[in-house]
Parts: structure tokens; C-alpha cells; sequence
């Protein structure tokens, strides 16, 4: 299916310059996009692959516009931020192409009397619902996943196939949850007792807001009293481990294979690169950015970007360094030695 520029702009806001009746019938990147197709324009070292476009359209910024918008020959759409806008493109010819589930309960669903399904709601073949679930309308529930008693589910979040939801969890409107992820499995609690460990009954829950996107295989544990909370707009990549009782706040995302350790509070707006690491009973404040790897083992009380890794480096220069790190102690009381003989002498020759 194609759009009128003109359709799009009216949809999504932007300034068009050109021909307003141009039809796209897809969004593609700049080096391979064709006369059908719109493309967008987010990194100025591409400008000249820009101006040499095929595309029907370019998404770009008003600067990037003025230093090159005469040297393309398509249809400009000017905007504040090309890679906000082309994702909202993205997502309208998504929305064209995609074919949405009947509403209704497949008749291999096996669906608790006591549950309460909205008639817009979809529910898959081979998807298990347990007494006192709420499922809200226009929400999809694809094959194989189970939900919980108890569970809530708002208007329309998607469950991708095999998603379990234990019970008394929550998630918010338009969620995202993707293959595989476990959300409410119990938390690593164990008291320490005569050489044996005690299980401590996990007994709170999962709460999760609005708009937030969980990736395939990610786990987010039960509290142990008080709830694990997911606050609105937190997007997980895949393979995350979100330990009992963290708090994640509004906006914040962590790219794949991040783990957060219990009772973690993390701020708003915050970002995680791949494989960091989080220790657990610390405080992250609002708009922290950890790079991917890095280590987190004490509180940031202070916004900005932070590194916690050794840069990479050949295995034996590697060695050697961490020889001498294992040696700073000592060399580090050898120099104040040394600062206090020279000191000494200094004063003794005046």
C-alpha cells in the first residue's frame, strides 16, 4: 500500500518541501532506497549519500536541509529530530501491512470461568488463563503463553507467543512483551542458617505502567514483600534479569544481557549499555548513562555518563598491567616513603 507525502505530513507534523501528491509505499534506508520509498537522513557524515538518493522523499533536520537541500532532486520533510520522525513512518507502514487477530478465544485456549476477558481482547490457541485475570481490550495474547491468577493485563498490550506472566502481576496499556520473558518468577531470597539456606516465600509482586517493551527471554523477579516496579515507558532489550524488588524509573532502557541485583532504585531517563552490571541496594538517579560493560557496585548520585571497564588490550600487555595493579599498595606507600625522605632533605638543607 502507498501514501500521499501529503497524507503523512498531515499524520506526523514536518515541514514539506515539494511535491505534496509524491506516493511512498515504504520507508528504506538511504543506500538502498528507491523512487517508491521514503528515507530519512539522522547522521550528517551521510549527507553526501544523501544528495545522491533515488528516494521519492528525505526526512532531514533544518540544518542538514539548508547546507544540502538544494542539491536533492525528491521531496524534503523537515524536522526537528529525521530519527523520531522516520520511526513514526516506520510505524505507519507497519500498521498498513500488519494483519490484526480476530478478537476472540481460540477454542484450545484454556480460560479460568472466573477470568474476565474484554470482547476486543485476542486470545491465542494453547494460552493458559488462571481465575481473577483481567485482560483488557484490543490486547493480544499469542500461542503457548500463561497468565497467572490474578494477573492484569491493560488495553492493548501485546504477549508475544510464550510469555508467562505469574500471578498477581501487572502490566499497563500498549506493553510489549516478547517471546520467552518470565515476568513474576520468584526472587533470589534465601536466608543463611547452620550451613543451609531458607527460602524466603516471595510474596510481592510485578508492577509494570504504560508503554514499556520488554525483549525476548528477559526475566523480571517478584518482590520478596513490596513489589518489583517497571515504571511508564521503560523499554528491556533481550535476556535481562531484573532482580526482586528493583524500581526502574519512567523512560529509562537497558540494552541486552544487562542484570540489575535486588532492591536496586534506578532513576528516570536513565540508559544501560549492553552487559552492565548492576549491584543491588544502590540508588541510580535520574539521567545516569553507563556504558555497555561497565560495573555498578556503589550508589551515582550525580547525572551524566559513566565507564567502568579496563579498555581492551592484547593478553600480555593485559598481564602486565594487572601485575603492577596488584602491586599499588605497596607502591603507593613506597612513594610516601620516598616523598617523606625528600622532604626531609629539603628541610634540612635550608
Amino acid at each position: 500500500m502507498s501514501t500521499r507525502l501529503k497524507e503523512l505530513v498531515e499524520r506526523l507534523g514536518g515541514q514539506l518541501v515539494g511535491d505534496a501528491d509524491i506516493e511512498v509505499a515504504g520507508i528504506a534506508p538511504l543506500d538502498v532506497a528507491g523512487t517508491t520509498h521514503i528515507t530519512f537522513l539522522s547522521n550528517p557524515k551521510l549527507r553526501s549519500q544523501a544528495a545522491q538518493s533515488s528516494a521519492a522523499a528525505l526526512i532531514l533536520s533544518t540544518g542538514d536541509d539548508a547546507l544540502l537541500g538544494a542539491d536533492y532532486r525528491g521531496a524534503r520533510i523537515i524536522t526537528a529530530n529525521p530519527y523520531a520522525y522516520f520511526a513514526r513512518v516506520a510505524q505507519f507502514f507497519a500498521a498498513q501491512q500488519s494483519i490484526p487477530p480476530p478478537p476472540g478465544i481460540h477454542p484450545t485456549a484454556v480460560v479460568d470461568p472466573d477470568a474476565r476477558i474484554a470482547p476486543g481482547a485476542s486470545i491465542g490457541p494453547l494460552v493458559v488463563i488462571e481465575a481473577g485475570v483481567q485482560v483488557g481490550d484490543q490486547a493480544v495474547i499469542d500461542a503457548g503463553c500463561f497468565i497467572g491468577r490474578g494477573a492484569r493485563i491493560g488495553e492493548a498490550t501485546h504477549f508475544h507467543a510464550r510469555v508467562t506472566f505469574h500471578a498477581g502481576c501487572r502490566i499497563g496499556r500498549r506493553g510489549i512483551v516478547h517471546s520467552g520473558a518470565v515476568i513474576g518468577a520468584d526472587g533470589f531470597g534465601f536466608a543463611h542458617e547452620n550451613g543451609v539456606y531458607v527460602k524466603i516465600p516471595q510474596t510481592g509482586a510485578v508492577a509494570i505502567g504504560d508503554d514499556v517493551e520488554i525483549g525476548a527471554n528477559t526475566t523480571i523477579d517478584r518482590g520478596a514483600l513490596s513489589d518489583t516496579v517497571i515504571e511508564d515507558g521503560v523499554k528491556l532489550d533481550n535476556q535481562i534479569q531484573i532482580g526482586h524488588n528493583t524500581q526502574i524509573g519512567a523512560h529509562t532502557a537497558m540494552a541486552g544481557c544487562v542484570g540489575v541485583a535486588g532492591s536496586a532504585k534506578i532513576g528516570k531517563y536513565c540508559t544501560f549499555g549492553g552487559a552492565a552490571m548492576i549491584l543491588g541496594h544502590l540508588t541510580i538517579v535520574d539521567g545516569v548513562h553507563v556504558s555497555a560493560g561497565s560495573l555498578v557496585s556503589r550508589s551515582i548520585l550525580e547525572a551524566g555518563q559513566y565507564t567502568g571497564f579496563y579498555p581492551l588490550a592484547k593478553n600480555a600487555d593485559w598481564e602486565k598491567s594487572a601485575a603492577i595493579v596488584r602491586n599499588l599498595t605497596s607502591m603507593r606507600e613506597k612513594i610516601r616513603e620516598l616523598e617523606k625522605a625528600i622532604k626531609s632533605l629539603t628541610e634540612s638543607r635550608q
